[in-house]
């Protein structure tokens, strides 16, 4: 694989694994406690746009992401899977992975449609799926600090 096309990789790998949690990220702050419940028909462009990532381009974006990832392995070497401070960020990569298919998604789709009146939870339940975006951003922006200054862990 020609080494010119690595940066074209990286952009592709970078952008397709962000938009692979873009919808779990910022679903949650479209509930609002003074509006109600997210009603998908009664939303704007961007958060059908949302909606519509996260119910039917995760499987699309996933194998675009493992495809630039191989891609990337194949342009920079396997010696690069030895790098500490990647096996790290592809750990949190994956439990983050796993945090919003088990626990985001789920909720998500618990709470669209529900009104904030018909169940007297659900501005605590909106709450608790904000809380989980800033842990899961915080997570994403762990991975970007560890993927721009490659420290030494061990």
């Amino acid at each position: 694989m020609p080494q010119a096309l690595t940066p074209l990789f990286l952009v592709a790998h970078i952008a397709l694994a962000i938009t692979l949690f873009v919808p779990s990220l910022l679903l949650p702050f479209s509930f609002r406690s003074r509006r109600g419940s997210l009603a998908p028909e009664r939303s704007g462009r961007f958060v059908r746009l949302l909606i519509a990532l996260q119910s039917r381009g995760t499987v699309w974006i996933g194998a675009g992401l493992a495809i630039s990832g191989i891609a990337l392995i194949a342009s920079l070497g396997v010696t690069v899977l030895g790098q500490p401070w990647l096996l790290v960020a592809v750990a949190i990569y994956t439990f983050n992975l796993a945090v919003a298919y088990f626990v985001q998604v789920p909720r998500l789709r618990s709470l669209i449609g529900l009104r904030s009146g018909s169940d007297p939870r659900w501005p605590d339940l909106a709450r608790r799926q904000r809380y989980i975006s800033y842990v899961m951003a915080g997570l994403v922006g762990t991975i970007g600090f560890l993927m721009s200054s490659k420290p030494v862990l061990w």
